[in-house]
């Protein structure tokens, strides 16, 4: 009796499978969300929103007496909710929230950067015409209206920073040292944690009061000197110094401080040939940031150094010009003619903008240059 041979499965087609799997997955999604697989608003909704905006704010400063920031809010507000309505009707409701959100963090942004660009436009507009090289080489010595510089104010500047920061990086990077290696967690530590913090917030004119009284205790009263200026910036910067180094420090891996004692270093020279080294990329930033952060300041230096027409490269005899007194100077008290004296403000103002961005740029150039080589 023959035998009968089992009856033949059909094999399963993968392309059918899939398709069945899709089909499926679409079918128990929720409606809203398996219409927005397919549905999106073209790339350029975005700008057409916000040219509708635009568009919005100029016909209601056109026909109203509204201020331009109110016409502005109004056509940010018209423009992102005909964004939204439009979203919502295509994409659903899920990614209308999406689209909200992300127009509300734009114009957040663009809020913040606006005072800035505007700042930075008024600054170069009015300033450069007169960045020429008599502003960078000649004083104000002799002069009364037109022409002069600020050379010995840029002189002054360089000298006082400097020599605060010369003050203020040895002793903001052994306060950090003590802090992170050797102090932990003992009550000196805190105490000196604490004082950080305060001088972290201390307003600017804190700190020329202070050295204006230090040395008016001990030199006597109506004293005005450069490195008066400079201990003025070296307490603003001190704290800066310290929390810098100091978060470098702390990111510095323990196993290599313990590889370093096992092979019989002591501690000190663990720190100087292992852990600074280590950490020097982000302290050197950090210090240049620091110094940024003190470059631009006016109110220590108007009751410590005082104002000069004449250069004096000596900052332990008489009076200095730095370049924040020098333009407020110029603008707070105006000569005949006037205009003069505004246009040496806007480049002094104009110099310092220059200055510290230089400083920042140095930072990232010195953070990359000096950041440990890895392979």
């Amino acid at each position: 009796m023959a035998s009968q041979s089992p009856p033949e499965t059909a094999q399963d087609d993968p392309r059918g499978d899939e398709e069945q799997d899709r089909s499926a997955l679409t079918r128990y999604q929720p409606p809203s969300l398996a219409e927005s697989m397919h549905a999106s608003l073209p790339r350029w909704s975005g700008a057409a929103a916000a040219g509708l905006g635009l568009l919005v704010a100029a016909a209601v400063v056109a026909v109203t007496d509204l201020h331009v920031a109110v016409a502005v809010v109004a056509g940010a507000v018209v423009g992102i909710a005909a964004f939204v309505v439009a979203s919502r009707a295509v994409e659903g409701e899920r990614a209308a929230t999406d689209r909200f959100v992300t127009a509300l963090v734009t114009v957040a942004f663009v809020v913040a950067v606006l005072p800035l660009v505007s700042v930075v436009w008024t600054t170069v507009s009015r300033g450069l015409p007169r960045l020429d090289a008599a502003y960078l080489t000649q004083s104000m010595y002799g002069i009364i209206g037109e022409g002069g510089g600020a050379y010995h104010a840029i002189m002054g500047t360089l000298i006082v920073t400097g020599i605060a920061t010369l003050i203020s990086v040895p002793i903001g990077t052994m306060t950090a040292i003590y802090l992170v290696e050797y102090g932990g967690d003992n009550r000196l530590s805190k105490v000196v944690t604490f004082l950080v913090d305060v001088m972290t917030g201390i307003p600017s004119i804190v700190a020329g009061l202070f050295s204006l009284a230090l040395f008016t205790l001990v030199f006597g009263p109506g004293l005005r000197l450069g490195i008066m200026g400079s201990i003025a910036l070296s307490v603003l910067m001190i704290p800066i110094v310290v929390r810098a180094v100091e978060e470098m420090l702390r990111i510095v891996p323990a196993r290599l401080r313990e590889s370093s004692y096992a092979l019989g270093v002591p501690k000190w020279r663990t720190i100087v040939k292992v852990v600074l080294p280590t950490a020097a990329s982000g302290i050197a930033s950090g210090v240049v940031l620091a110094v940024a952060r003190v470059a631009g300041e006016t109110a220590p230096l108007l009751v410590t150094v005082g104002i000069a027409s004449s250069t004096n490269l000596n900052p332990f005899e008489n009076r200095m010009a730095v370049l924040p007194v020098f333009a407020y100077y110029q603008i707070k008290f105006p000569g005949i003619p006037p205009q003069a004296f505004i246009d040496r403000a806007w480049t002094g103002a104009l110099l310092l903008i220059i200055l510290v961005m230089t400083l920042n740029v140095a930072a990232r150039v010195l953070a990359r240059a000096l950041a440990p080589k890895t392979r």
